[in-house]
């Protein structure tokens, strides 16, 4: 055999067919078909028996074909741009309120181009491959575009421009971001930063009025070089830390957006020889696992996502179901949970 040949490769396994379950069950297909149907008309013990094939075989019917067929998939969707902390977050939610439900799971993050105005929505082009036939309803976490008139129920989660269309869910961003600050005002910090999150995103917009809200309620004038872009991703965030921070007057403390943007701040705050907090404190926003990780653990406001995503399927089920929402657009509360990457200012830790 020569060094070049191609390496022989294992023969795929036939994909198993409706007949051949039909022949190993001794019945005929169309018996096959009502029973993987749920369809009447088969004895009890011919459809246990059909199903234990089924089973041993390996047998799996064409969603779509059977879609086609019953008017109805059995799968929710859930419409992503991207897999990161808070999408996985809410998935866990979603997943187990769906445990145990006649309902299966379809996570789905295509149609997303390479620049970013082929990633306005992204939504509209990835229902139109799924619905109807893939899935029966769907949740579209941070949708770009409103969606009011869809061939199935969809629900919203943390849409961009705020809560609209028929069903929509998110927390309080405004709420959560006063409360952080405010925060930061009682240890006796006056010069606080903010990394703010994407300009296209009705959340971060209201997390930057709350921090806003707080300052002025406390009398403290906004400083223009204090509030900074984070973008929600780490790199830039990273960026814009490391310019606060080798200001000439730098924050003692710094509000980022979300936790992402926070963790980065830490790492850029410990490269530039800074100690977090005696020398600077930050706060992030979602509380996602990765909060607890950090050294020091970070402190940050908390969104309920897991619950976010139980109630999201909650609200499907209901328009699946055919009833009206007693609350379409549902607000859950944000919480601060104080770790440990916030004290006093060292200035007035040296003073008492």
């Amino acid at each position: 055999m020569s060094s070049d040949a191609s390496p022989v490769r294992p023969a795929r396994k036939a994909r198993v067919t409706i007949t051949d379950v039909a022949r190993s069950a001794g019945v005929s297909v169309a018996t096959v078909s009502k029973v993987i149907n749920d369809r009447d008309g088969v004895a009890l013990g011919t459809a246990e028996r059909v199903k234990a094939v089924v089973s041993e075989l390996g047998y799996e019917s064409s969603l779509v074909a059977s879609s086609l067929r019953r008017g109805r998939s059995g799968v929710l969707g859930v419409l992503l741009a991207e897999f990161e902390p808070f999408s996985t977050e809410l998935l866990k939610g979603i997943s187990a309120r769906l445990s145990g439900s006649d309902y299966d799971l379809m996570a789905y993050t295509g149609a997303l181009g390479p620049h970013p105005q082929d990633q306005a929505g992204w939504e509209r082009r990835s229902l139109s491959s799924l619905a109807g036939t893939l899935i029966d309803g769907a949740i579209i976490v941070t949708p770009t575009v409103e969606l009011p008139d869809t061939t199935i129920p969809v629900v919203a989660v943390d849409p961009h421009a705020g809560p609209s269309g028929p069903a929509a869910i998110d927390s309080d961003n405004l709420g959560g971001a006063r409360a952080a600050t405010e925060y930061l005002l009682s240890l006796g910090h006056r010069r606080i930063a903010h990394l703010r999150g994407r300009a296209d995103l009705q959340s971060a917009l209201l997390r930057e009025q709350g921090y806003r809200e707080a300052l002025t309620a406390a009398g403290i004038p906004e400083r223009p070089e204090l509030i900074a872009d984070g973008g929600y991703r780490s790199s830039p965030a990273a960026e814009s830390a490391r310019k606060l921070l080798t200001l000439p007057q730098p924050p003692t403390a710094i509000f980022a957006a979300n936790d992402l943007s926070a963790i980065a701040t830490i790492d850029v705050a410990q490269s530039l020889g800074l100690r977090v907090p005696e020398d600077l404190s930050v706060v992030g926003f979602d509380n996602v696992p990765e909060a607890v990780g950090t050294a020091p653990p970070l402190t940050t406001v908390a969104q309920p996502l897991r619950e976010i995503g139980q109630e999201a399927v909650r609200m499907l089920l209901d328009l699946l179901a055919g009833h009206s929402l007693a609350q379409p657009h549902l607000h859950l509360p944000a919480q601060l949970v104080v770790r440990g990457t916030t004290a006093r200012p060292a200035d007035i830790v040296a003073r008492a």
